[in-house]
C-alpha cells in the first residue's frame, strides 16, 4: 500500500512527552474548541483525538506497534478505526479489527461508528460477540469484537490474515482474554511483519507495554525494510473540565450508609446536577436505593433514584438515560464489576469477592465527573488511604484467576509449552498446574498435557467454560442432550429472573411455582418449558417474574447511542441488556454446535437423574458435603452412676468443598436455600459476608467416583451420618 506520510508533504512536529514517547502535532491542524451539536462530521472534529489524526496514521505506517495513551472522552475508540479506514488500511478486502473487553461496549461503539459513517450496522461496520455476529463477509471493513471472540477466530485463522490492523482497546483492564491476546499478537507479528497493532488505553503503563512489544534486535539498524520493531508511544489529551476531589475525614465503617448520607448532603447543598454513585454489587445497590426512597425523610424528596447494573432489564436501564424532569435530581447507583470486584482463586474454585479499586480506577471515575462540565467527586475513604495504601494499578486478571479456560484456549491454538508462553504478566506456575489438573480430570488433556481426541478438541470448540462444555459432551452418553443444552444456555445469561425493588416476596413465590427438589438446574428446565408452552409470551414472563429479555431470541438491527450528562460523575452510553445472550437463541446455536460435533439431540423424557449425572460430569470439582455437628446432652443419674450421653445431629447450612474443605453456604437466591441436601454441586461462588454457592443441584456422592475416579478417591466421599 502507499504510505500515508510521503516526502514533500508536511511532516508532523515532534515534542518530548513525559511517558518516554512523543507528542505529535500537525501545524496545519488547529485545535478546535466549543461544544454543542452540529453535523456528525463537525462533532468528530471537535474530539481531542482529531488533532492527532496525522500523527496516529504516521506512526501506524512506520511502526509495527503503536501505543495510544488517551484519556477518557478523547474519542480514540470511535475515531481511530475510522482514520485507519480513511487512510486505506481496509482496501483490497482487508479489515480493521477493534477489540473491547465487554460485549456492551462492542455493541455501543459499533453502533456509534456506523452512525458517524452513515452506513447500516452490519454492513461496512459490524460487530461480533459470543453468540451474535452482525457482520457481512463481503462488505464489513471495520469490525468490533470482544477479545475472546478474536481468540476464537485464531482457531480457524491462526495468523488472523484477514486483518491489516488490530486495535486492542481498553488494554489497561488486563482481562484474561486481553493478556492472552496480547501475547499471541506478539507471536503473530513475527510471522506477519506487515500486521499493525494499536494498543489503546486510558491508564496503561506505556513503557512496560512498549518493552513487551519491542522485538528489535540489539545492534540492528531500526531503519531496515518494513515497519520499525520498536513501538511508538502517543499521548492523547482528553476533553475534560475541572473536577474537585473531596475525601472522607475518617475511615467509613458502613460505606452504603455513608454513600446515602453523601447523596442527601449533595442534594441539600449543591445546585442542579445529577449524581452517580459507584457501589460493589446489586445487593448493595438495592440496599442504598431502599434507604434513599424511604418516605420518612422529607429531604430525599425530589430525587429520582435509579439502579444501573448488568443484570437489569433493558427497560429499567433506559430510564437512566432519559432526561431529568425540571426541578428533580437524578441519582444513578451503579456498579462496575471490572473495577470493584476481583475473581480470586480460592484453592480449586473461582470466587468473586469485593476488593478495593486502584488509584488508576479512582482517577478514571473522578474524570468522568468532568466530561461535559465542571464536577465534583466525593471519595468515601481518606486522602491518606488513597496516597499511602491504595495500589497504583489493578492486579492483572491473569495473576489472580482460575486459568482452566485460558489453558485450553492456548492448547487449542497449538501452544503446548504453557509455562514458557510469553505473557504480558506471567501467572503463577501453581495456578497453571492446578488448571492442568482440572483439565486432565475432565479428560480434556492426556498424560502428555496435549488435547485428547475427540473430547479435548470438542470441549475447546464449544464457546463456553470447559466445565459446561464437558457437561454437554457427557449428556450424549446419558441421553439428555436437549435438557443439558437448555441448562447450558441458561447458565450463559446473567439471570432468567426479573428482580426489582419491593417485589422480593412475589419473586420468591414465582420461584416456588417452578422449584424442583433436585435444585436450580432442573428448575431452569421447568421455567424454559413454561416459557415455550406460553408461546414465548412476554405477559407470561411478567406474571412469573421471568426476565423476558433474557429468554427471547433476535437481534437489534439498529442500536442508538444515548448520552446522559452528570455534573457530579459519569457520562454513560446505554447498555443493551441481554440482546446478545438470549436463552432461546443460545440454545439453538448450541444445538447446531452439538450436531456438528456428533452429539445426538435426545431428550431424557423426564428422567432428571441422568441430567444430574451429566451436570456432575462437568462440575464434579465443585462438589460439597453438608457439615454436621454433634450435640451432646448430659444427664446426671440420681444414684451417682456415670453420666449418660444423648447424641443428636444438627447442621446450620454449612457445607465444605470435598477437595479443599472450604466453608460455603447455599445462596438465598437458590431454590435449595434452607433445604440443604446432603451433597450438592455448584456452578459458581460469590463472596459477601460468607462464601455463597450459586446455581446448586443435589447429587448422589457415588456419582463422583463414577464420573471422575482420578479426581476423587473413595475415602474422600464416604458419606457421614446426618
Amino acid at each position: 500500500m502507499s504510505r500515508f506520510w510521503k516526502p514533500g508533504t508536511e511532516k508532523p512536529r515532534l515534542v518530548e512527552d513525559e511517558e518516554g514517547g512523543v507528542l505529535f502535532f500537525s501545524a496545519s491542524l488547529a485545535s478546535s474548541s466549543g461544544y454543542g451539536y452540529a453535523t456528525l462530521e463537525k462533532q468528530r472534529q471537535r474530539l481531542p483525538v482529531y488533532k492527532y489524526r496525522t500523527a496516529i496514521l504516521y506512526l501506524v505506517e512506520t511502526h509495527a506497534t503503536t501505543i495510544v495513551v488517551g484519556e477518557t472522552g478523547s474519542g480514540k475508540t470511535t475515531q481511530i478505526p475510522q482514520y485507519l479506514k480513511e487512510a486505506g488500511w481496509a482496501e483490497g478486502g482487508r479489515m480493521i479489527a477493534c477489540t473491547q473487553p465487554r460485549r456492551l461496549a462492542v455493541q455501543t461503539v459499533a453502533s456509534r461508528v456506523s452512525e458517524e459513517m452513515g452506513v447500516r450496522l452490519g454492513d461496512e461496520v459490524g460487530y461480533t460477540i459470543r453468540f451474535e455476529d452482525i457482520t457481512n463477509t463481503e462488505l464489513t471493513r471495520i469490525k468490533f469484537l470482544t477479545d475472546g471472540v478474536l481468540l476464537r477466530e485464531m482457531m480457524d485463522d491462526p495468523l488472523l490474515s484477514k486483518y491489516s490492523v488490530i486495535m486492542v482497546d481498553e488494554a489497561h483492564e488486563r482481562s484474561l482474554s486481553t493478556d492472552i491476546l496480547l501475547g499471541l499478537l506478539k507471536k503473530i507479528q513475527r510471522r506477519r511483519p506487515e500486521l499493525r497493532l494499536v494498543i489503546s488505553s486510558a491508564t496503561i503503563e506505556a513503557k512496560s507495554m512498549a518493552s513487551f512489544f519491542n522485538t528489535r534486535r540489539q545492534g540492528r539498524d531500526d531503519e531496515e525494510q518494513g515497519p520499525r520493531k520498536e513501538p511508538a508511544i502517543l499521548s492523547v489529551e482528553g476533553r475534560g473540565f475541572n473536577v474537585q476531589i473531596f475525601y472522607a475525614e475518617e475511615p467509613v465503617s458502613d460505606y452504603i450508609r455513608a454513600a446515602v448520607s453523601t447523596v442527601v448532603s449533595i442534594h441539600d447543598e449543591e445546585p442542579t446536577g445529577d449524581i452517580l454513585v459507584f457501589l460493589t454489587g446489586q445487593d448493595d445497590i438495592d440496599a442504598a436505593i431502599q434507604l434513599l426512597t424511604e418516605d420518612s425523610d422529607g429531604r430525599k424528596k425530589g430525587l429520582i433514584v435509579l439502579p444501573l447494573y448488568s443484570g437489569l432489564p433493558r427497560a429499567d436501564q433506559d430510564l437512566v438515560f432519559s432526561p431529568t424532569p425540571r426541578g428533580k435530581r437524578k441519582v444513578v447507583i451503579s456498579t462496575n464489576i471490572a473495577e470493584t470486584s476481583l475473581t480470586l482463586e480460592v484453592t480449586d474454585i473461582e470466587n468473586l469477592v469485593v476488593a478495593p479499586i486502584s488509584k488508576a480506577s479512582a482517577r478514571q471515575r473522578a474524570g468522568r465527573a468532568g466530561r461535559v462540565r465542571p464536577g465534583k467527586c466525593y471519595r468515601l475513604y481518606t486522602e491518606e488511604y488513597f496516597m499511602n495504601e491504595m495500589s497504583a494499578d489493578g492486579i492483572p486478571e491473569m495473576q489472580r484467576s482460575n486459568l482452566v479456560s485460558t489453558v485450553i484456549q492456548l492448547k487449542a491454538l497449538g501452544i503446548d509449552n504453557i509455562l514458557g508462553f510469553d505473557w504480558p504478566a506471567s501467572p503463577s506456575p501453581e495456578a497453571l498446574i492446578r488448571a492442568l489438573e482440572v483439565l486432565y480430570s475432565l479428560g480434556v488433556i492426556d498424560d502428555d498435557a496435549k488435547l485428547t481426541s475427540p473430547a479435548g478438541f470438542q470441549v475447546a470448540e464449544i464457546p463456553l467454560d470447559p466445565m459446561v462444555s464437558k457437561m454437554i459432551l457427557a449428556s450424549n452418553d446419558y441421553g439428555c442432550s436437549e435438557e443439558v443444552i437448555t441448562i447450558a444456555a441458561v447458565l450463559s445469561v446473567q439471570s432468567i429472573w426479573f428482580s426489582a425493588r419491593g417485589v422480593q416476596k412475589e419473586l420468591d413465590e414465582a420461584k416456588l411455582r417452578f422449584a424442583a427438589a433436585e435444585g436450580d438446574h432442573v428448575t431452569f428446565l421447568n421455567v424454559h418449558k413454561g416459557f415455550i408452552q406460553s408461546g414465548k409470551s412476554s405477559n407470561w414472563c411478567h406474571k412469573n417474574h421471568v426476565n423476558y429479555h433474557a429468554m427471547v431470541s433476535g437481534h437489534l438491527k439498529h442500536l442508538q447511542v444515548w448520552i446522559f450528562k452528570f455534573s457530579v460523575c459519569l457520562s454513560f452510553r446505554c447498555p443493551f441488556g441481554f440482546t446478545a445472550e438470549k436463552v432461546d437463541e443460545i440454545r439453538q446455536q448450541l444445538r447446531r454446535i452439538a450436531q456438528r460435533l456428533g452429539i445426538a439431540l435426545k431428550s431424557c423424557e423426564g428422567d432428571m437423574q441422568v441430567v444430574r449425572k451429566a451436570v456432575t460430569a462437568g462440575f464434579f470439582a465443585n462438589a460439597c458435603r453438608l457439615e454436621v455437628s454433634i450435640v451432646s446432652t448430659c444427664r446426671e443419674i440420681f444414684d451417682f452412676s456415670p453420666f449418660k450421653t444423648k447424641l443428636a445431629f444438627s447442621h446450620n447450612g454449612l457445607y465444605k468443598t470435598i477437595r479443599s474443605s472450604q466453608e460455603v453456604y447455599i445462596h438465598p437466591s437458590s431454590v435449595l436455600f434452607r433445604v440443604n441436601p446432603k451433597w450438592v454441586i455448584f456452578h459458581s461462588i460469590v463472596s459477601t459476608d460468607r462464601q455463597y454457592m450459586r446455581n446448586v443441584i443435589s447429587i448422589d456422592p457415588s456419582w463422583l467416583t463414577e464420573v471422575a475416579p482420578q479426581f476423587y478417591q473413595q475415602q474422600q466421599i464416604n458419606p457421614r451420618p446426618l
